[in-house]
């Protein structure tokens, strides 16, 4: 095993199809792209990871997964424990937040691509998983979208068997995110849950105001309605409104989780795989949500996040985009809204060389 060791690495970005800008309530989106890392082992083996990166600090990323990469050079793939800890310690002067935790993880991400190809077997076989099917929700919904694209997108989830959605509220008056979403249910009708996620950008008052009508119409749960610091402010909408409540994709650590879980002001746990800080970080936080009795429903990379849901008990689904589905060799197939985890070795797909540019 002594060939496993990482001999190289090279990063690349692709662009998916965005015809025009999306918004949330706190961001623009002008760009949809992705940076792809690949490591390369003494024994030709190669390790894939990608992360979702827009058009945001470009030039920051891509020189902490330098400085990253020029750390690991040498270190064996199935050592990811200790390649990140090493990471920590190189990173302590400038902050283990931020670029630092995203070119940690999108190497542990790799690694474990690497690890399992070395064996001959799927990353979610390699952590002692079980090949089952995992429950999707369809996301979008942006609050930039027209009435009519907003019912189309979920119409269009709901037509392929989909039987939960997700749509963006925040508008800069809560009601108009109430009509928004009376229509959804009347499109959708109430066999189909709902779900809403404000990315941080409502404040308190108009969040409550929203929840409590939202509520009424059956939505299942609330995502990220406030500030993800705001801990005694999730503490009092679950209080007064009763709804559930999720977050965690803005998570660098588990610290959210375990604050609000003290207060008894969670529900769903969402960890994003990058943000995090890879495989064994999300593991833990999965783990530490256990106890609490918390569900995880990861963020965003479904291609990931259904392998490693089959890693855990209290996994409970996970978020599904399209975006990298004409990108890659071996999009996972999702039948009445499930996927079952990839079958080839590592992670069980590629993204194509023709889609790649060296960067």
């Amino acid at each position: 095993m002594m060939r496993n060791r990482i001999k190289d690495f090279k990063i690349f970005k692709a662009y998916a199809n965005l015809p025009r800008s999306l918004s949330d309530a706190t961001h623009t989106l002008d760009e949809l792209s992705f940076i792809i890392l690949r490591i390369y082992l003494e024994n030709g083996i190669v390790g894939e990871s990608y992360m979702l990166s827009f058009q945001y600090s470009p030039k920051a990323i891509l020189g902490a997964i330098q400085d990253m990469g020029e750390l690991l050079l040498g270190v064996p793939v199935d050592k990811t424990v200790a390649a990140f800890q090493r990471c920590d310690q190189a990173n302590e002067y400038f902050g283990h937040e931020g670029v630092n935790r995203w070119s940690q993880a999108a190497f542990n991400i790799a690694m474990y691509d690497a690890w399992a190809k070395c064996q001959g077997i799927p990353v979610w076989k390699l952590l002692g998983g079980t090949n089952r099917k995992v429950k999707l929700y369809g996301s979008g919904g942006w609050i930039s979208y027209s009435i009519e694209e907003l019912l189309e997108e979920v119409n269009g989830y709901k037509s392929r068997g989909f039987q939960a959605v997700k749509i963006k509220v925040g508008k800069p008056d809560w009601k108009e995110d109430l009509e928004r979403l009376r229509l959804v249910r009347e499109a959708v009708g109430n066999d189909i849950d709902i779900m809403i996620d404000a990315n941080q950008g409502m404040d308190l008052p108009d969040a409550l105001l929203l929840a409590k009508k939202a509520k009424e119409l059956n939505v299942y749960w609330f995502e990220e309605p406030i500030n993800h610091q705001h801990y005694d402010g999730f503490k009092l909408l679950k209080e007064e409104v009763g709804m559930s409540l999720a977050m965690g994709e803005r998570e660098y650590t588990s610290i959210a989780l375990r604050e609000l879980a003290r207060r008894e002001a969670l529900d769903i746990w969402q960890p994003d795989l990058l943000r995090i800080g890879g495989v064994d970080q999300w593991i833990s936080s999965a783990m530490l949500a256990k106890t609490y009795q918390i569900p995880v429903l990861p963020h965003f990379y479904k291609d990931y996040d259904v392998a490693l849901l089959c890693c855990i008990s209290n996994g409970a689904g996970a978020e599904s985009f399209d975006w990298i589905d004409p990108l890659i060799d071996n999009p996972i197939k999702i039948e009445q809204g499930y996927a079952s985890p990839h079958q080839g070795e590592g992670w069980g797909f590629s993204f194509k060389d023709s889609c790649l540019v060296e960067v």
